[in-house]
């Protein structure tokens, strides 16, 4: 064999499935219903807060308000218009944004839960077991 010809056998590496199909379909899911949940309970939540006079800061209250390049826009309208209609949409935005970061992390630590008892062993059938040392304390 020469010194820079390949090998008459071609290594292939084993081939990765990656996930199985269900766990792609359920995160596809939860894309979807993260937000949509999300935004539901936003939107109760700052309705519920103002009906019961919660101080939630003046800043995110009222209708939102575009700048005068979006309104001589007739396309820019047609896409902002519904937005401009919502009353305290900034405040409910805010509150869409911090439950889907909660939900979130509820169900990422769900998930980790889950994952640690069901999940592979720590160690593959080629890795070698962990090294069993016992050291000794020190003393000067």
């Amino acid at each position: 064999m020469g010194k820079y010809r390949s090998s008459s056998r071609i290594r292939t590496a084993p081939k990765n499935e990656g996930p199985h199909a269900i766990w792609r379909g359920i995160g596809c899911f939860m894309m979807l219903i993260i937000p949509a949940i999300s935004i539901a309970a936003g939107v109760e939540t700052i309705n519920y807060g103002v009906e019961h006079n919660w101080p939630i800061p003046y800043q995110l209250m009222g209708k939102p308000g575009l700048p005068d390049f979006f309104y001589k826009s007739s396309g820019l309208m047609a896409i902002f218009g519904p937005i401009v209609s919502i009353k305290n949409f900034y405040a409910m935005a805010v509150a869409s944004i911090i439950f889907m970061v909660f939900l979130g992390g509820i169900i990422s630590l769900v998930y980790a839960l889950i994952y640690s008892f069901t999940g592979p062993s720590r160690y593959g059938p080629t890795d070698a077991p962990p090294p069993n040392i016992k050291t000794k304390k020190y003393t000067r």
